[in-house]
């Protein structure tokens, strides 16, 4: 039996930076989750946004962005610790391997590693996303029961985890 991929998160890098500019969702995910390259410029713009590769074997196959203020995410204030999780993506290459899950792993301890005060990570995931709300739930985050209206594809379900600490 092949040994399980190596899936790690890092910061995007010079190096990893046109690699994840090139990843791509399925035609039907456009509606949830941007084009790489737009979530890339703003993350490097914001402060507070840190843009983050996902490595399988030292290769991009997915992003995603943490936000140091979850409020950014949640519309309001979360408390102190609270942090949030945006445009989390595996490359439609990659899609339909479980490597979601691993990565959705490795970020929660890359967070907990870089950041020793998390206590909260929020998302917000489309109501119709079915596959993401099995993904998140499977992770350990729970539905607020509050729906954000802000989304431009719809509402959007407010899910949270504790994290460790």
């Amino acid at each position: 039996m092949p040994a399980p991929p190596r899936v790690h998160v890092a910061p995007v890098e010079a190096g990893t930076r046109e690699a994840v500019i090139g990843l791509r969702v399925q035609p039907p995910q456009q509606d949830f989750v941007g084009p790489a390259a737009t979530a890339l410029a703003d993350a490097e713009h914001c402060p507070g946004s840190e843009p983050m590769a996902i490595l399988r074997d030292g290769v991009p196959i997915g992003f995603y962005r943490i936000e140091r203020n979850a409020a950014v995410i949640a519309g309001r204030d979360l408390g102190p610790g609270a942090f949030g999780l945006r445009s989390f993506f595996i490359d439609a290459a990659w899609q339909g391997r479980g490597l979601g899950t691993l990565a959705l792993e490795a970020a929660l301890a890359d967070l907990c590693r870089r950041h020793a005060g998390a206590r909260l990570l929020a998302l917000t995931v489309n109501c119709r996303n079915h596959a993401a709300l099995a993904l998140y739930r499977g992770g350990g985050f729970e539905d607020s029961g509050e729906l954000y209206h802000g989304g431009r594809s719809g509402p959007q379900h407010l899910l949270l985890r504790r994290l460790p600490g």
